[in-house]
C-alpha cells in the first residue's frame, strides 16, 4: 500500500513542504510531518470559504490549497476506482 503525499504552505515563509496523509475526509485531513522521533501531527480543516485546509503545528499555521469540493472529488473518483480494481 502506498502513502499518499501532499504539499502544503507554509504561511509565515510561503515555502512548501511534503508531507504524509494519515486519513482523508471532506471535513478533515490528518497528516504527520516529519518522520520518526521529530515527527508531529495536525489536523486540517476546512478554512470558513471551503477554499483550502488549514492547521497549526508548533504554532505555525500550515496551508493545503485544495478546496473542499476538490477533496471530496479526490475520494470519490479513489473509491470509485478502488472499487474497479476489486472486481476484476
Amino acid at each position: 500500500m502506498t502513502t499518499e503525499k501532499i504539499a502544503v504552505r507554509i504561511t509565515e515563509s510561503g515555502n512548501t513542504l511534503e508531507v504524509e496523509v494519515l486519513s482523508k475526509q471532506a471535513d478533515r485531513i490528518k497528516v504527520i510531518l516529519g518522520e520518526g522521533d521529530h515527527s508531529v501531527k495536525c489536523e486540517l480543516t476546512p478554512t470558513r470559504t471551503g477554499r483550502a485546509y488549514a492547521g497549526t503545528v508548533m504554532g505555525r499555521e500550515i496551508v493545503y490549497e485544495r478546496s473542499r469540493a476538490q477533496v471530496q472529488a479526490d475520494l470519490e473518483k479513489a473509491h470509485k476506482t478502488s472499487r474497479q480494481s476489486g472486481l476484476r
